[in-house]
Order: structure tokens, then C-alpha cells, then sequence
């Protein structure tokens, strides 16, 4: 394999992107397979936004592409990578551009009802943005709903547990039975 190879896990806020992100990790370094893993959320984290990309997405980009550039580097080919809209057909061309023109995409949609995203968004923002956190996840899940591309796969969280999840997620990839 010489590709590069991504597994985009979106979803919106609450859904367990990053927790199922490090524990596709953890599989697929028992099974030995070379991987690295990024929380997408934060390459474009920068207070006040850059001048000229208030969404962050152009420094997004940038800083993608320089990590990405240190892993292929060094050998790996096999980005496992978290953030909310990144299954969106909108960000193709960005992979395309940071991993090479033939990476193979997979794209998956952790779901997840209001009730179950509201509950663990509740025992996670501690702080002053709850509120805020509450009505992006349940936009983002609509936009997510109507706009992921008919080849991504849908997992839903609700009442299942992380082991059971991140399997199915691998098991999207096809990485173990290609190792």
C-alpha cells in the first residue's frame, strides 16, 4: 500500500467522536496496525480567529497539512481523524490535497439522540458554554443528517458501549483483514 488511507469519524457534539477515535487507536495497535490519530477539533483552535478565515478553516488546513507531512514522513499512511463535520462532502477535496490526490476516504456518522447527546454534553461542559454546546450539536446533527454522502456509514451510540462502537468502525476501514 503506498496511498494514504483516512478514516473520518464525524458526528455531532456529544457523540463520543473522540472517545471511539482512541479506542479504534487502541485496536488497531493490538492488531499491529501503523496508524496516527488526530482530534480535527483542534487544528484550527486560535483566539480571535485568523484575519480573513473566521471559521479557521484555512489554518485548519495548514496545520493538517504539516502534521500530516511530519507522519507520511516518517512511513505511516493511515490517518485516524475526529471532528464534527469532517464526513461532509466539502472537506474531500481538503483530504485530497493534505494526504495526496488518490487517499482513500472512509467516512464514518457516530449518531446519537437529543436526550443521549444532551446527557453526556451535561457531564462534560462543566463550564459557561452548555447552552451553546446544546443547540450547535443538535444543528450540526441535522446538517450531518442531510448533507453526509450516501457512502458513509452511520453508527449509532445511543445505549451501546465504546468497545461495541469502535468495532463496527473498524470493521469500516477493512485495516485489520488488510494488514
Amino acid at each position: 500500500m503506498t496511498h494514504a488511507e483516512v478514516l473520518l469519524i464525524g458526528g455531532r457534539a456529544g457523540v463520543g467522536k473522540t472517545t471511539v477515535g482512541w479506542e479504534v487507536s487502541a485496536r488497531l495497535r493490538a492488531a499491529t496496525v501503523p496508524h496516527c490519530v488526530l482530534e480535527g477539533d483542534y487544528m484550527g483552535q486560535a483566539h480571535p480567529a485568523p484575519e480573513g478565515d473566521p471559521h479557521r478553516v484555512a489554518l485548519g488546513e495548514r496545520n493538517l497539512k504539516a502534521v500530516w507531512s511530519n507522519f507520511a514522513e516518517l512511513g505511516y499512511r493511515r490517518l485516524v481523524y475526529t471532528n464534527t463535520v469532517s464526513v461532509l462532502p466539502g472537506n474531500t477535496a481538503m483530504f485530497q490535497r493534505v494526504m495526496g490526490s488518490d487517499v482513500r476516504i472512509i467516512r464514518v456518522l457516530l449518531t446519537a439522540s437529543d436526550v443521549t447527546a444532551g446527557e453526556r454534553l451535561a457531564g462534560r461542559e462543566l463550564g459557561s458554554e452548555l447552552e451553546q454546546e446544546l443547540a450547535g450539536s443538535a444543528r450540526k446533527a441535522r446538517l450531518l443528517d442531510e448533507q453526509a454522502p450516501e457512502d458513509t456509514v452511520r453508527v449509532a451510540t445511543d445505549g451501546r458501549s465504546v468497545l461495541d462502537i469502535a468495532g463496527e468502525v473498524v470493521a469500516a476501514t477493512c485495516w485489520l483483514t488488510r494488514t
